[in-house]
């Protein structure tokens, strides 16, 4: 036979969690689910962005590799000034484009110059001589990877490299005052 003090014990165990409690449990429970959310959508864009990344870099060295085949040995004057195109279908939010240029050497002249004493008209003449030398001999490329977000935002990754036309004529000019002249 059960006392009516037994009674009262077993309602108080049967009676469950208050409101505040409730909400407590409920507001933590959802600030964890809310972290781990916020965590795998950072660690995602992170991966599109190394995937994107990769990409490029990929399609810049497949780029490097076909022109440096259909170019390499030939005169520079082979080297168009501009050419763009895209990937194809393998790739359609990529294109690339190509900008050419006559490589521009910096007068030395003006950095030994800038010397306590200058320099003489001789080595001036002669800097001036394979500065225009370099520049008739190198040409500057620039590839250029374009990537078209689904926002429509471009992003665009670049490299450069350069020519150097070995066979061109006169291998290096003669130089004033020097042997043979």
């Amino acid at each position: 036979m059960k006392g009516p003090y037994v009674m009262q014990n077993e309602n108080k165990a049967k009676r469950g969690f208050t409101l505040l409690e409730v909400i407590i449990a409920v507001s933590i429970m959802s600030t964890g689910i809310l972290l781990i959310g916020m965590s795998w959508s950072g660690t995602f864009q992170k991966m599109k962005r190394t995937q994107i990344n990769t990409e490029v870099v990929a399609l810049l060295e497949r780029k490097m590799a076909e022109l440096d085949a259909k170019y390499k040995g030939k005169p520079l004057e082979s080297i168009p000034d501009n050419e763009e195109d895209t990937f194809g279908t393998e790739y359609p939010q990529y294109k690339w484009k190509m900008e050419s240029r006559k490589f521009e050497m910096p007068s030395l002249s003006d950095f030994l110059g800038s010397r306590e004493g200058g320099v003489d008209q001789m080595t001036q003449m002669t800097m001036k001589v394979f500065t225009e030398h370099l520049s008739k001999t190198i040409k500057e490329v620039r590839v250029t990877v374009i990537y078209t977000l689904p926002s429509k935002k471009v992003q665009s990754f670049s490299i450069t490299t350069f020519y150097v036309d070995f066979n061109k004529e006169p291998p290096m000019p003669a130089l004033p005052g020097g042997a043979g002249s």
